[in-house]
């Protein structure tokens, strides 16, 4: 599959130039899946080239046509869903079912864009010039740098590159090293739905060859990333210096509050199945429980059992509920985190080892109990399958606790109290928060953080305006 696409620039597929290849691996069973001969600087500044060249005519479309376009991506997506599920599962080691649903997440987005095309409205404002108007209105911000994490590897995409293209906006995209077939997936549609050259680019590579010709551009005016706070951090210092637009998801290390009111059976239904999905390397996935102390041990004992039941296999078999993590750094990763909370004093009521009867990078479903605020099972995004519980008391308490923190993608809570539910609500620092319910990520809904993790919203109406500049014209008759 990766020789028979590469690079895709100005509408079309190339081999990249690049000095060293990509070599791509199935974490399920740590076999090579394959190699792309990766881009060159020249590649991704013909590609900045290209979008650069595409731009006057594509956000001269009429909205209506653009709208068309988007979806008749969303069409050659339907009918490479199979295909596609098959690919994601391979090269992200997630199960194919949740493969699946990725990519018709994916569909969605380029749907839902498609008609918000047709509704980029602007507005008119009372002048204090006789004869005059004041007329606000959107305009696309040019050619989009959008950079793309490897636990959703297409979805992510979509989130970018359909509010862009319904803008009015062209694309240079570059994806995660890890999941460059999948990335290859969508830009396969684009092309097989008309979409005019260079609107669309890809490039895949070293840093140096990509990413720096994309920050540094003039060209450039924009920049959408998925990734670390880290990552982010320092893109957002880059790009100072060309002054880019920014839109960010970052890290996220999302709690959960468990009231002593709340229904534990509904909420257990519904957490061990969200935290355990992609091996838990979900950013808006719950990472540390806060539990009252009078169901402490209930939920602690029923997540453990319900933790412990999970089918942990090979993301192609039949079955498999969860598959492995994305790379050996990952496990490593994970087993530092658990091996502080040992030392620490938290208790590893199930799992806690790596998986050693399977080849590939396999970590089982672990619940932690007793953990301190410190351990970096509670402290820091752990991006894997750890389910870390901690004990509260009071309301405010808690609050105060769960706020600390410097990540604030998400929040939940469970409680049936409607009083507590608004105090909750308002008072968890987050940019999504559910109560009940982990149902946040949709197309028509806004998705993103603030303070560490991130800036900016994907999804909704208020996705498409990250592409758009705002303009004020004055006009006196």
């Amino acid at each position: 599959m990766y020789k028979d696409f590469g690079q895709f620039i100005n509408g079309s597929w190339r081999a990249g130039r690049g000095s060293r290849s990509i070599h791509v691996t199935d974490p399920g069973r740590d076999e090579k899946l394959g190699e792309i001969a990766g881009a060159s600087e020249q590649d991704t500044l013909d590609a900045i080239t290209s979008a650069e060249s595409a731009l006057p005519i594509w956000k001269q479309t009429p909205a209506w046509e653009r709208a068309e376009s988007l979806h008749r991506i969303a069409q050659e997506m339907e009918k490479a869903r199979e295909q596609a599920a098959k690919v994601i599962s391979l090269e992200s080691g997630k199960p194919l079912a949740q493969a699946s649903r990725e990519w018709t997440l994916s569909i969605d987005q380029f749907t839902w864009y498609a008609e918000e095309a047709r509704r980029i409205y602007g507005r008119i404002v009372e002048s204090r010039v006789a004869g005059g108007r004041c007329e606000v209105s959107h305009e696309p911000v040019g050619v989009v740098a959008a950079f793309t994490a490897w636990n959703f590897p297409v979805v992510l995409i979509a989130r970018k590159v359909a509010p862009a293209l319904a803008a009015g906006c062209t694309v240079v995209l570059r994806p995660s090293s890890e999941v460059p077939g999948s990335a290859m997936m969508i830009m396969q549609c684009i092309k097989q739905a008309g979409i005019p050259s260079g609107v669309v680019n890809m490039v895949v590579g070293e840093t140096d060859n990509t990413y720096r010709p994309l920050i540094n551009s003039p060209v450039v005016r924009k920049v959408t990333l998925t990734g670390s706070t880290a990552i982010g951090q320092q893109m957002i210092r880059d790009a100072a210096a060309t002054v880019k637009r920014l839109s960010m998801e970052l890290g996220g290390n999302a709690p959960m509050i468990v009231f002593a009111d709340a229904d534990v059976e509904k909420a257990l239904d519904l957490a061990v199945p969200t935290k355990f999905a992609n091996c838990g390397q979900v950013c808006v996935t719950p990472d540390r429980f806060y539990v009252h102390e009078s169901i402490a041990a209930e939920f602690t004992e029923g997540f453990a059992r319900r933790a412990a039941k999970i089918k942990v296999g090979y993301g192609q078999d039949e079955g498999t509920e969860m598959g492995p993590l994305i790379n050996q750094r990952r496990l490593q990763a994970i087993e530092k985190i658990v091996a502080d909370a040992r030392q620490k004093g938290a208790r590893i009521v199930t799992g806690g080892h790596r998986i050693q009867d399977k080849p590939g990078f396999y970590y089982a479903p672990t619940v932690i109990a007793d953990t301190p605020d410190d351990a970096l099972a509670i402290c820091e995004e752990n991006f894997g399958p750890i389910a870390a519980i901690t004990t509260f008391r009071d309301e405010y308490e808690v609050i105060e606790r769960v706020n600390r923190s410097e990540f604030a993608l998400s929040a939940y809570a469970f409680t049936r109290d409607a009083a507590r539910i608004r105090r909750v609500s308002a008072a968890l620092q987050a940019g999504m928060v559910g109560i009940n319910s982990f149902a946040l990520a949709a197309a028509e809904v806004p998705f993103g953080g603030i303070k560490s993790s991130g800036m900016g919203s994907e999804g909704g109406c208020e996705g498409i305006l990250e592409y758009m500049n705002v303009k004020l014209t004055q006009v006196v008759l």
